[in-house]
């Protein structure tokens, strides 16, 4: 009975989460809609800078309610570490997507800075608002949430309202002030944010896809922490990397010695899997090589 209370719970937090990135997913596209109209009204360039960014967003709300959808399908006889990577690839898809949206940004706003266009400061006041509504809104909405993919776009939503108080305060120096030359600059000052934001998640996103180790886990303290359980006499064939930045494996090859009975073999196999689970390790794969044995597996330096 206790059994399927925790299942029906499980299942209703996941609908639950499914339901808010659903939801997020189309106040974003809608609103980004209304930005390109509003920013075409305005004559404001930094209206649609960030509506390039807010597709870019709904973008990867999209992507993230579809992985939410899909992230709990067991493994496949195709897929076989199951789905995790697909996060990776929707990543690097949205990335290049607000990478080409930031260049045309730029393409579109520069010229502006030497000639500087009249705009509407009085509409960009009020579209601000309304994104300031819009985004915050959705943003409240999923901090209630508990996924990871929620709490992620939940910080784009965030940086949005963040934009959205630049323009409003870049309508307000406008206003009183005259100062055209505000809007082009808002529109590169939110293109540099994006391209910054862009540049750092493609780093890690190679890093990921290229199966290099995690920063905060490299070899050589997997391997000092190895090193330490009992009857372990040295390490090596150590691979350690990651499937989607948090989903962490390893693979370790661990002398013994020879006299050592198949009870302590086992032992460290399991004492070796404990230790690299409490330091973040999700999967391990240990081989137990005894010392006079030879590793006829390993690649040759």
């Amino acid at each position: 009975m206790g059994h399927d209370h925790s299942h029906t719970g499980h299942q209703h937090e996941h609908g639950e989460s499914t339901r808010n990135l659903g939801i997020a997913f189309f106040l974003n596209l809608g609103f980004a809609i209304i930005e390109i109209i509003g920013g075409l009204w305005t004559n404001s360039v930094a209206i649609i800078s960030d509506a390039v960014h807010d597709f870019g967003d709904a973008f990867s709300i999209g992507v993230s309610y579809f992985l939410e959808r899909y992230s709990n399908r067991k493994r496949t006889v195709t897929f076989t570490y199951g789905y995790k990577r697909f996060s990776t690839l929707g990543a690097l898809i949205n990335s290049i997507v607000l990478l080409v949206g930031a260049i045309f940004v730029f393409m579109e706003t520069i010229p502006r800075l030497f000639h500087p266009a009249e705009v509407n400061y009085s509409g960009m006041m009020w579209l601000a608002v309304v994104g300031l509504v819009v985004n915050g809104g959705a943003a409240l909405r999923l901090m209630r949430g508990n996924s990871i993919s929620q709490r992620a776009v939940m910080l784009h939503l965030l940086e949005d309202v963040l934009g959205w108080v630049a323009v409003l305060i870049g309508s307000v120096i406008i206003r009183y002030t005259g100062w055209y030359f505000i809007d082009p600059l808002l529109s590169v000052g939110i293109g540099v944010f994006i391209l910054t934001n862009v540049c750092r998640n493609l780093y890690t996103i190679f890093r990921i896809l290229l199966q290099a180790a995690p920063e905060h886990m490299p070899e050589d303290k997997i391997k000092a922490i190895l090193q330490e359980v009992p009857n372990v006499k040295d390490v090596h064939d150590l691979h350690v990397w990651t499937l989607d930045g948090e989903r962490n494996i390893a693979s370790a090859h661990l002398i013994v010695a020879d006299d050592i009975s198949r009870a302590d073999a086992i032992r460290v196999k399991h004492d070796a899997m404990d230790r690299l689970k409490e330091a973040g390790i999700d999967h391990l794969t240990v081989e137990v090589e005894f010392e006079g044995e030879g590793c006829y597996s390993c690649p040759v330096e």
